[in-house]
């Protein structure tokens, strides 16, 4: 199985985090592969690849609840969506399921967006 790599402390970049579970649930919960340093009104956008099963959640844009240091909630219905599940054998694909800041409802960003150049 290929290895998936991202920057657990991105120099410039929204801080996207790989998912390794969504649950088929109302609100759904997404539990990502490492602590996200997401905080509550953080707003992601969500890229599922079709060979990752979930792929009605595609581009969806949403709301977080931190529910833990790697795992949210997001107000998405998923119970009637495919069943997530990342690819155990060939063809590997180049793509990863994956959740990117695109904005915030409160005033504070902890590392959705750094610059520390």
């Amino acid at each position: 199985m290929p290895v998936w790599y991202a920057n657990p402390d991105p120099v410039f970049q929204p801080a996207m985090r790989l998912i390794n579970s969504i649950t088929n649930a109302n609100p759904c919960v997404v539990e990502c592969t490492f602590d996200h340093d997401y905080v509550t009104g953080l707003i992601l956008r969500l890229y599922i690849p079709k060979n990752y099963g979930m792929y009605q959640a595609d581009k969806f844009v949403g709301e977080i609840t931190v529910l833990s240091p790697t795992t949210f909630s997001m107000n998405l219905n998923t119970t009637n969506y495919d069943s997530f599940s990342a690819p155990t054998s060939p063809p590997y694909y180049h793509e990863t399921a994956m959740c990117v800041p695109v904005g915030n409802i409160q005033d504070v960003y902890n590392v959705a967006v750094r610059n520390v150049k």
